[in-house]
């Protein structure tokens, strides 16, 4: 974007049934820091210059179907996180409140929900 100058944010919103909730488990699981925390609203930051995920309240929040299913709420976007050891990286998720989907459609990925039911993947590349 043309109109950004150095420091200005950026970042992806998310919405979620409690936002707070979420934010401490992405912080926790990627070693950021909530950057900013009111009612209805909690952010995470890589840095103070980001990125940022900005997690929003949602009433009535219905959480995504994985795989998808016809007439059920669809995933719209889901992170990819690269780790070095996909075993540890998928304990060390479930410990932190993550639960691992049943459909797995790759052998060096795996898709979990975080606690608020959104997928996201643990992706080894062995290249």
């Amino acid at each position: 974007m043309r109109s950004r100058t150095g420091g200005m944010w950026w970042g992806t919103t998310i919405e979620a049934p409690d936002p707070s909730g979420v934010a401490r488990f992405y912080a926790e699981l990627l070693d950021w820091h909530i950057g900013h925390e009111e009612p209805g609203t909690a952010i995470v930051a890589a840095s103070p210059q980001g990125p940022f995920f900005v997690f929003q309240q949602a009433d009535g929040y219905r959480p995504p179907v994985w795989p998808p299913a016809d007439g059920d709420q669809r995933p719209m976007m889901h992170f990819d996180f690269q780790v070095g050891d996909l075993d540890s990286a998928v304990a060390e998720a479930v410990a932190l409140g993550a639960a691992i989907a049943e459909f797995q459609p790759q052998e060096n990925v795996r898709v979990l929900f975080d606690p608020a039911g959104h997928p996201f993947c643990l992706c080894r590349d062995d290249q």
